[in-house]
């Protein structure tokens, strides 16, 4: 069977601040009829004051009226409120007021009040948290391995979670070697990665010298691991001499003439 909707009356209070409204606005002092019902969207219901997410919800909503709009890479976070914290039940709409009026340019103290007869109040921390992009592992990767697209993925998370040295443009691993194991779903950062070795140890390689503005080109061999840009040790395969040279792309070494 349905039951008849129930309905809140209005206490003396709010049925002044009406009147005084709908008479401020006959008359024409519009800004007086704003201030009249001011007092009372500064407060909310809170059916349960052990709901914390009532709780948290009524702080942010006083929070936000203290900062510029928020951008899209930007949001509150509230709290943490204590669980396990005890109040009784507030017959009057609770209150948040800012607990000092300076504050920090990117956090802000609510302070939630119930008027009651029994009256009680806690504290919100409420911060600004930016986000930020991140390359994210899509599996688990070998180290070793060469890292290509379809191994990373892109996720937005707080900035403040974030490690150092993580990577916010996965194209920026792509190419790169995992120097150790990376676990499906981490975080990846400029630690874990090295550039590709441009030649390996063992391997033949093209030497080139730069001779009096002739380029000249020999057949060597890579005596060490060289990454891009890295010096590494080669040996000429027509003279035996060992020498140094730069790895300028994969089986190039380039010799610097002295």
């Amino acid at each position: 069977m349905r039951t008849a909707p129930k309905f809140r009356r209005a206490t003396p209070i709010r049925r002044f601040a009406l009147a005084f409204a709908a008479f401020a606005a006959f008359a024409g002092f519009a800004g007086f009829a704003a201030f009249a019902l001011m007092p009372l969207r500064a407060a909310a219901e809170v059916s349960d004051p052990q709901d914390t997410a009532q709780l948290e919800a009524l702080a942010k909503s006083e929070a936000a009226l203290q900062f510029p709009k928020l951008t899209e890479r930007q949001r509150f976070l509230v709290g943490p409120i204590e669980a396990h914290l005890q109040h009784e039940r507030c017959s009057r709409p609770i209150r948040p007021v800012v607990a000092s009026p300076q504050h920090m340019k990117d956090r802000v103290m609510i302070e939630l009040r119930c008027q009651d007869e029994k009256p009680w109040h806690i504290y919100v921390p409420v911060r600004i948290v930016g986000t930020s992009p991140v390359a994210v592992a899509a599996h688990a990767i070998i180290a070793g391995t060469l890292i290509k697209a379809s191994d990373l993925k892109t996720e937005e998370h707080d900035i403040s979670e974030l490690p150092l040295g993580f990577l916010d443009d996965p194209s920026i691993a792509i190419g790169l070697t995992a120097a150790r194991p990376i676990a499906g779903g981490a975080y990846l950062t400029n630690q874990q990665l090295v550039a590709a070795k441009a030649v390996q140890r063992g391997q033949s390689v093209t030497l080139i010298a730069d001779a009096g503005g002739m380029s000249v080109r020999m057949a060597g061999r890579a005596l060490s691991d060289g990454l891009m840009n890295q010096r590494v040790r080669v040996q000429n395969l027509s003279s035996g001499k060992i020498v140094e040279g730069i790895a300028r792309s994969e089986q190039v070494v380039e010799i610097i003439l002295q």
